[in-house]
């Protein structure tokens, strides 16, 4: 059995952006950041978002509610600290509503999606979400890697 703390130091040699998961819930908003987020499928389009099962967002999802995801841009630093529970708030975080959902305003891109799917494994569980709208725009994207965050670099041809 690999040492969690070796696995997950080999795990963070993938780099990933940086998403925060965000859904209307009893009145209020929820978020969570999260870096394990990928498409599925162009047609239909789905994405999935994988949430630990300890986390308050793995009780929020239910089957076929909406929920956002907002990729975070470079300038977004701050936000995905706050909602990984690391960070202080700012004043008052800028949503952006789409059919009652909350979505983070200026991200790279954002998906408004309906939950079709809840695998769990492990001590994770894979929300799978039907895309039923998306945006984006040309900010650079917030990278997380080796532990940090970081940048793009130049584009390779």
């Amino acid at each position: 059995m690999p040492d969690p703390r070796d696995f997950r130091h080999a795990l963070g040699r993938f780099a990933t952006g940086v998403v925060v998961v965000t859904a209307a819930y009893e009145g209020r908003e929820h978020g969570m950041t999260a870096n394990a987020f990928t498409s599925v499928s162009l047609d239909p389009p789905l994405v999935l978002v994988c949430i630990d099962n300890h986390a308050r967002m793995s009780a929020v999802l239910e089957p076929g509610m909406e929920y956002g995801i907002s990729i975070l841009s470079l300038a977004q630093r701050g936000l995905s600290q706050c909602f990984a529970g690391r960070g202080r708030p700012p004043a008052a975080i800028e949503f952006s509503w789409k059919r009652g959902v909350p979505l983070i305003a200026e991200a790279c891109a954002h998906f408004l999606c309906r939950l079709t799917d809840a695998r769990v494994a492990g001590d994770h569980t894979l929300f799978i979400g039907a895309v039923e709208e998306f945006g984006s725009t040309e900010e650079a994207p917030l990278i997380f890697h080796r532990g940090g965050y970081s940048v793009l670099g130049p584009k390779l041809t």
